[in-house]
């Protein structure tokens, strides 16, 4: 019985949870004009190149601030799970395809700058949590290198214990924030990532999870994920790809078709969305 515990916050992962009341993260609009804005729409639209170049003028403008860092690192994994073909559907809802893997081939200089990058984020994050523990980027900043480590290790290298250590610190660094600002809508995804992939575990295995820390519901789960889905900003479009794995995985193409569609209208230049939307309207 393998342990799979994968994270994309997740990242896709997965990836970024900004936090101030009021701010741009906590609308539920599309993506604005700022650098952030700006890396995470190339992001999903695959154009990664524009995402670095977007970051380097970010951090070069705000050097204090861990977000530059962790969304770059963020831009790096991104692009590797894109080289691996880790962001399709089939990867999550073929489970004997994905149990089947051992690890990826990692690019080596994509590793060593996503953890530069992610160190980076760390210290600077530390350091302004140092200065203010009630500082909400800096938070939001922590819970997004912890999601990114833990993508990292359980679907890349498959070391699935380090990515199940970081998934849980971050879910409870996800709720932290949380309690600090309620309306930090991208915030849920990390809780909502642990309590749905690890509900599709075996139950002895959950059982044993949940002896050790992790949350395993899976309503929980998809409650928390619609939650970014409909109210988030930087995750909000990926919180809708893992609402379409959920809908495929639990025989719904209908629900799969509209999250998709809205993706592929979203995010033209990526090819991904209206790949897996047109296999599901001739398959599904």
């Amino acid at each position: 019985m393998g342990l799979r515990c994968p994270n994309p916050a997740v990242a896709l992962v997965l990836l970024a949870f900004l936090v101030l009341p009021g701010s741009p993260l906590c609308a539920a609009d599309g993506f604005g004009a700022s650098p952030l804005d700006q890396a995470f729409q190339s992001m999903y639209d695959l154009q990664f190149d524009d995402a670095h170049r977007a970051l380097a003028a970010y951090k070069h403008d705000h050097p204090e601030d861990p977000m530059g860092s962790a969304a770059n690192a963020a831009a790096y994994l991104f692009s590797e799970f894109n080289r691996l073909h880790v962001l399709e559907l089939e990867f999550f809802t073929n489970d004997r395809s994905f149990e089947s893997s051992r690890g990826l081939p990692a690019d080596p200089e994509v590793k060593s700058r996503f953890f530069a990058e992610l160190d980076q984020g760390a210290q600077l994050a530390s350091a302004a949590l140092a200065r203010n523990p009630r500082d909400a980027n800096a938070l939001f900043a922590s819970v997004l290198t912890l999601g990114l480590r833990g993508d990292y290790f359980s679907l890349i290298e498959k070391h699935n214990l380090q990515g199940l250590s970081y998934m849980k610190q971050g879910r409870a660094e996800a709720e932290r924030l949380l309690g600090i600002d309620p309306g930090c809508f991208d915030a849920y995804l990390a809780i909502g990532v642990e309590n749905y992939l690890l509900s599709l575990k075996p139950m002895p295995l959950r059982w044993v999870l949940r002896l050790g820390g992790a949350e395993t519901d899976k309503g929980t789960g998809l409650d928390r994920l619609r939650i970014t889905a409909e109210r988030g900003h930087y995750l909000r479009p990926f919180a809708r790809l893992l609402l379409a794995v959920a809908a495929m995985r639990d025989k719904d193409p209908a629900t799969a078709r509209r999250l998709l569609g809205e993706l592929a209208q979203q995010f033209p230049h990526n090819p991904l969305y209206s790949k897996e939307l047109a296999t599901i309207r001739c398959c599904g």
